[in-house]
């Protein structure tokens, strides 16, 4: 008769290989899409593809309008999103005295993080491209992009600032420090390689949003560098939208589509890794 550490062995030893399967299941299924565009798309790849304006109603050419734009919306972003939400996650971890608040907020937020893109999209839509006569524009697609990110960077925060160690508070206290400057230099900066993790992941989503930056900042092709942040701008996303939608022209831009998606992906990946190396790097400063 089976004793019952031997079956509660086996049933570990089934869950891990369970678990070791799953894993390389999903491994492998990324490897595929990966390989599969990279296959698609490599004939497109030059530097005249990555620096030059496309021509002939992009059929060829390069997609530097495309990357620049991406680049102008994550930055935008960014600059909308980061403070709002790392201001809202010290108010949360730090000074939200009444529990009952901060469950309304952190119930707010996480819905927040569940509504689909494309309904930021309208929102943004109705809000900056109309109601403020923002018009398309970078303005109004970093905008709804900074709000799109606000939950993922409220929610990484507070998690990086509540692993912060109460003790370290409150010997920065009992030693004179007011409460703002415990915050400042003593949390923050232990919660930091945290907090740049969320901010990283949440610059690769922007960067790979179609549908709020089709409603509000993208164009299907523009003929000059966005001079003002009130321009529109094409974007890698939207590019590969069009491209992939372009009618009679699907056929003869397929590598087009493909290369920009090779484009897209290496953007996103140099994020999130260097959001990885930064961590570490905070992370062995704060061990020092």
């Amino acid at each position: 008769m089976i004793s019952r550490q031997m079956k509660s062995d086996i049933i570990e030893k089934a869950m891990f290989a369970l678990f070791r399967i799953m894993s390389f299941f999903v491994l492998s299924f990324l490897a595929f899409i990966v390989i599969y565009i990279i296959s698609k798309g490599y004939s497109a790849l030059s530097w005249e593809f990555i620096s030059e304006m496309p021509r002939n109603e992009m059929t060829q050419g390069g997609i530097f309008p495309a990357i620049l734009g991406t680049f102008y919306l994550m930055v935008g972003s960014a600059v909308v999103s980061i403070p709002i939400g790392i201001i809202t996650a010290v108010y949360l971890t730090e000074y939200a005295a009444a529990p009952k608040l901060g469950k309304i907020i952190r119930l707010g937020v996480n819905n927040l993080a569940g509504v689909p893109s494309v309904v930021f999209g309208l929102f943004g839509l109705s809000l900056f491209v109309v109601f403020l006569d923002f018009g398309t524009s970078i303005l109004a697609g970093s905008l709804t992009l900074g709000v799109l990110n606000l939950p993922m960077i409220i929610r990484s925060s507070e998690e990086a600032l509540m692993t912060v160690p109460r003790t370290y508070r409150e010997a920065s206290l009992s030693l004179g420090a007011t409460r703002l400057q415990t915050i400042f230099r003593i949390v923050i900066p232990n919660a930091l390689p945290g907090i740049l993790t969320g901010v990283m992941l949440s610059l690769g989503r922007a960067a790979g949003e179609t549908a709020p930056v089709m409603f509000t900042a993208a164009t299907y092709y523009a003929p000059e560098l966005p001079h003002s942040i009130f321009s529109e701008v094409m974007a890698l996303p939207y590019h590969i939208y069009v491209m992939a939608t372009a009618g009679t022209y699907i056929q003869e831009t397929r590598n087009i589509q493909y290369g920009t998606a090779i484009v897209l992906i290496v953007l996103v990946l140099l994020l999130n890794s260097a959001g990885l190396v930064l961590r570490y790097r905070f992370r062995k400063r704060l061990k020092r």
